[in-house]
């Protein structure tokens, strides 16, 4: 992918799951990383295994991107060590594992709208001076959630709904600019997110409830990413369920609804 040598990128959420398999997947092929999550020492090992490996070392920032001066500092830094910002890819994220009904401390629903939805529309703020200057892209990490309901997901869903509807409002604004807009949604992915997916009490759910050998892992998430971000395609949905949902929703929802439910019920 030639398209996607020397190119400088931030990825979020980048310690763990997709992003840390992203960040593995990008350094081959000649990507200028930084690397940003709220562990330190994860980033640290990531930088490392990647040099270890003989590729670039990449750079690494520590923050918490619902933090708005973190935000302009990661951009700030990435300038001040590459001199330039291609690539935004925006994966940070958190879920939830609750039925509405049963949700105790309704914080959950302000936590998952400011990490999923209110922190890439900070950071892409904060990198739009930069990115229209190389006329460069914008990606973020949706879901398949994102396109329809998904039960015991409800907060989830709601701020992934969001974020597509925001990033589709902002590649209509940013056309003339020449900046890409490409909006990534993966179904079930192993990754610890599902881990600390919060309960109804707000708590982590401390193991995964997904049957994970029935479902694509990180690495494979990021290699069917790779393409799409390389074309700076519109959208991306890994599953083939997915692809097709999004149309049989406007004629049978009923029929995606009962799907939605037996993932949800199966794990996969």
């Amino acid at each position: 992918m030639q398209e996607l040598h020397n190119k400088v990128v931030i990825i979020t959420g980048a310690s763990e799951g997709i992003g840390r398999a992203l960040a593995k997947a990008m350094a081959p092929l000649g990507c200028q990383l930084m690397l940003s999550a709220r562990n330190q020492q994860r980033l640290d090992s990531l930088a490392q295994e990647i040099a270890q490996a003989g590729y670039q070392q990449p750079k690494v920032f520590a923050a918490d991107v619902t933090d708005n001066a973190k935000c302009q500092q990661l951009v700030d830094a990435c300038i001040a060590d590459y001199g330039r910002l291609d690539i935004l890819i925006n994966n940070a994220g958190m879920t939830m594992w609750s039925r509405f009904d049963e949700l105790d401390d309704l914080s959950i629903l302000d936590r998952l709208m400011q990490v999923n939805y209110l922190a890439p529309a900070r950071l892409t703020h904060c990198a739009l001076p930069s990115l229209k200057a190389t006329e460069g892209q914008v990606v973020v990490v949706a879901s398949v959630a994102g396109l329809t309901g998904v039960p015991t997901r409800s907060g989830y869903a709601a701020s992934k709904h969001a974020v597509m509807g925001f990033f589709d409002s902002l590649r209509i604004e940013l056309d003339a600019d020449n900046v890409a807009v490409t909006t990534i949604c993966p179904d079930f992915v192993v990754s610890e997110i599902h881990k600390r997916a919060l309960d109804g009490k707000g708590q982590p759910l401390g193991r995964t409830p997904m049957q994970e050998a029935k479902i694509i892992t990180a690495e494979q998430c990021a290699q069917m990413m790779l393409p799409s971000i390389a074309k700076r395609q519109r959208t991306m949905i890994t599953s083939l369920r997915g692809r097709l949902g999004r149309w049989v929703r406007l004629i049978a929802p009923k029929f995606i609804d009962n799907i939605a439910r037996k993932a949800i019920a199966s794990g996969h």
